[in-house]
């Protein structure tokens, strides 16, 4: 039996609205400030959609086709669509069957939904890139898309987590890699269920005889619910770990990382992560001030921007790491 392939990713690109949403305008409607927010997230602005003009599949067909020029391909390239999302078009079907729609591919593939939320663009990597390796599929596009700014109570009352989330997309290709030893070197995955309520967004759950008089009977339950002081303890913890999991199984050491791209949960996150592992700012990319947590979107938009702007180069060792609901973590480390 012939070994595995490494897979690595050979296009990057990413897609935010064009409506930019500055701390001062949440004041408009909430209790807030500028200051407020800064301190607490590190956040500035971050982007809405439009409606009538973004959706959660387009947004991230426009970051599809950027990838997918980058790595030279076209869509009809294309042999399997991951789309991580926890904010999908409809409640059912998933967004990945309207992606492949939106990018006017006609061959039967596969697409198929990751609900992992802020670690689920690392979770749906980590599976397309199974596929890869084991030889079933040479090109996969994984695309992380959300749109939060329409499920978010923009009341006082909702502000501790409504001035944290913007949406946007980033979308990689993967494909079997042509150089030795560069690529995709491991993923690690994990979860911890107990921790399910601390993150969480409880309706329209399923197991209501009449979900949807029960849903109007209580519709605070369908806005976004943090236990953020939980949510801080258990990342700053989760994030080192298995950072330091996935370097370990490959004989590295963090003076080794040339660019660790984190989820972009809240800048303070980042900034003990990146104390933890001793670790100089141009060798972390933070982008929250600018775009807000956009949960699976936004470690393939960090990404996407990291190599646009040359951060990445040929041969750096990078990491991709998150944490989020559920509670699931997980890591990416890549020869690029």
């Amino acid at each position: 039996m012939s070994s595995l392939r490494h897979s690595e990713i050979a296009g990057v690109g990413h897609y935010v609205p064009s409506r930019v949403v500055t701390n001062a305008d949440l004041t408009q409607f909430m209790e807030t400030t500028d200051e407020w927010i800064q301190e607490r997230t590190g956040i500035k602005e971050r982007r809405w959609f439009e409606e009538g003009k973004d959706t959660t599949a387009n947004m991230g067909a426009a970051a599809a086709r950027k990838a997918l020029e980058m790595a030279g391909l076209t869509p009809d390239d294309v042999q399997m669509i991951v789309f991580a999302t926890l904010s999908p078009d409809y409640f059912f079907p998933g967004s990945g069957v309207l992606l492949q729609r939106e990018l006017g591919i006609q061959a039967p593939i596969p697409a198929f939904d990751v609900r992992n939320q802020c670690s689920g663009f690392v979770y749906a990597l980590s599976m397309a890139d199974q596929f890869v390796k084991t030889g079933m599929y040479d090109t996969v596009l994984v695309v992380g898309s959300e749109i939060h700014s329409s499920g978010l109570d923009k009341s006082t009352r909702g502000r501790n987590v409504s001035v944290i989330f913007g949406d946007g997309a980033g979308a990689v290709v993967l494909r079997p890699s042509t150089r030795e030893g560069h690529g995709i070197l491991s993923t690690h995955l994990h979860s911890q269920g107990e921790h399910a309520e601390e993150l969480i967004v409880k309706e329209p759950g399923s197991n209501r005889e009449n979900r949807v008089q029960y849903v109007v009977d209580n519709e605070l339950d369908m806005y976004p619910y943090m236990n953020g002081q939980n949510v801080f303890k258990h990342a700053v913890v989760r994030f080192p770990q298995v950072i330091k999991e996935a370097l370990d199984q490959n004989g590295y050491q963090p003076q080794d990382v040339d660019m660790l791209i984190p989820h972009q949960a809240n800048l303070r996150i980042t900034q003990y992560v990146q104390q933890k592992m001793g670790l100089t700012d141009d060798k972390i990319y933070s982008n929250i001030q600018r775009y807000g947590n956009t949960t699976a979107a936004s470690v393939p938009l960090a990404l996407s921007e990291a190599v646009q702007e040359g951060r990445i180069k040929r041969g750096d060792l990078v990491c991709l790491a998150a944490f989020g609901s559920g509670f699931t973590w997980a890591s990416a480390l890549i020869k690029w």
